[in-house]
């Protein structure tokens, strides 16, 4: 195999944050973006290479702007400008942002400029790109500052989903904005053999299209009468990001199993919401390795609102590293046939996992890789940390011929 380190030393994602330096609060909302953005979630899955934040708002000596960015440092620039009436009433700012969006617009939807109009008067100097609207949201700072990255988290996994497809086609061609618009869909994954199941995932589908751009799929709703439900509904798990709501009665469910099974084997984006009220007789086993939201299953509705904002942020971590580790494994992996990236810690159920999709490479399920009787070791490359010798001992007992690697090690072999 051969990795080219000049790119490996590339960031896959630089974030600029910036603000006019009379706004007092731009400081503090630039800090809340670099600590999620910065934070122990992204580091353990790519190191500290791979996502930066910057921050833009002292001028350059002798000139009323910050340095000019470089929109081509990294693989792709997000440039979060928080606009307000401080920047909207200086030129030579408006004159700044406005060359950034052009710079943006030049390269295609690998950049992209966020204007968030934290106040009104941010709109007024003729933004031609459609801003966050922060002055619209409610609650205070903090709220609001859990929202911008959450909406953040989306529209860079946007960025991050264009820039894969980029990896396949080199060539942007008249449907780069159809499918840069397509929508992240949420499979929302619950019994109904009790009182809460099918209540919460409502509660959280109506959640959705109030307050989202993410689009849903509820079985009750979203199978067309007359299609074979159990095609549709693999179909739709393997597209989506799946919220599996674990209630009491979950487990015991056959098709809430055949979901979870079908979302591990994908590889896709999934998190657990723990909705048990009394006990869940067995739980399943393959529910565990992916984050787990506690919520309430009797909490009023504000409670509850603010717990399924919290699931939504959560769930929108997890797409949005989904899509930095395929830009990192696109870029890194070179010709592997023989090897599966999987974008979380291994497990036993990995070995039936098929293939994904990382630009051109084609990566096999491991039950089709070669046996250690034949040419090529199967192999599963995962994220930092590497498992504990507990977890490999036990791949060691059921799979010996199947070698573990986390990215760190990979690399250094490589």
């Amino acid at each position: 195999m051969g990795v080219d380190l000049v790119d490996l030393a590339r960031a896959i994602l630089a974030v600029h944050v910036v603000w006019h330096p009379d706004y007092s609060e731009g400081s503090d909302i630039a800090e809340l973006i670099f600590e999620h953005f910065r934070s122990k979630r992204y580091k353990n899955l790519l190191g500290n290479v791979d996502l930066n934040v910057a921050f833009h708002s002292a001028p350059e000596p002798a000139t009323e702007i910050p340095i000019d960015i470089d929109l081509y440092e990294a693989e792709t620039s997000a440039v979060v400008v928080l606009s307000e009436s401080a920047l909207a009433a200086d030129s030579a700012w408006r004159k700044y942002m406005n060359g950034l969006i052009n710079d943006a617009n030049a390269r295609g939807f690998v950049a992209r400029v966020f204007p968030v109009a934290v106040e009104q008067a941010g709109l007024e100097f003729g933004l031609d790109v459609q801003a966050l609207r922060w002055d619209r949201w409610e609650g205070d700072n903090t709220e609001r500052s859990q929202r911008l990255v959450r909406e953040l988290s989306y529209e860079f996994s946007r960025m991050l989903r264009h820039y894969l497809k980029h990896l396949e086609h080199r060539v942007e061609d008249a449907t780069d904005l159809e499918r840069y618009l397509e929508k992240v869909q949420v499979f929302l994954s619950h019994s109904k053999h009790d009182g809460d199941g099918e209540r919460i995932a409502r509660d959280i589908r109506d959640w959705l299209h109030r307050n989202s751009g993410l689009s849903s799929f509820f079985d009750v709703l979203d199978i067309p009468a007359g299609t074979p439900f159990q095609q549709v509904l693999e179909l739709h798990v393997k597209r989506s990001a799946l919220v599996a709501v674990h209630t009491d009665t979950y487990s015991s469910r056959e098709w809430c199993r055949r979901e979870i099974i079908q979302a591990k084997r994908c590889n896709v984006p999934m998190i657990v919401v723990n909705c048990v009220r009394d006990v869940d007789e067995r739980a399943f086993p393959y529910m565990g390795n992916v984050p787990n939201v506690r919520m309430d299953p009797g909490e009023a509705v504000p409670d509850k609102t603010s717990r399924i904002e919290r699931v939504i942020g959560c769930l929108l971590d997890e797409v949005f590293k989904d899509y930095l580790w395929r830009c990192r494994i696109g870029l890194a992996s070179g010709e592997n046939p023989d090897v599966l990236f999987m974008a979380r810690p291994p497990e036993l159920l990995s070995l039936a996992s098929e293939p994904i999709s990382l630009g051109s490479a084609e990566l096999r399920p491991l039950e089709k890789l070669p046996t250690r009787t034949e040419v090529t070791d199967p192999m599963i490359v995962y994220p930092d940390p590497p498992l504990g010798a507990e977890e490999e001992q036990l791949f060691e007992n059921v799979a010996p011929h199947v070698r573990l690697r986390n990215l760190t090690r990979w690399l250094t072999e490589a």
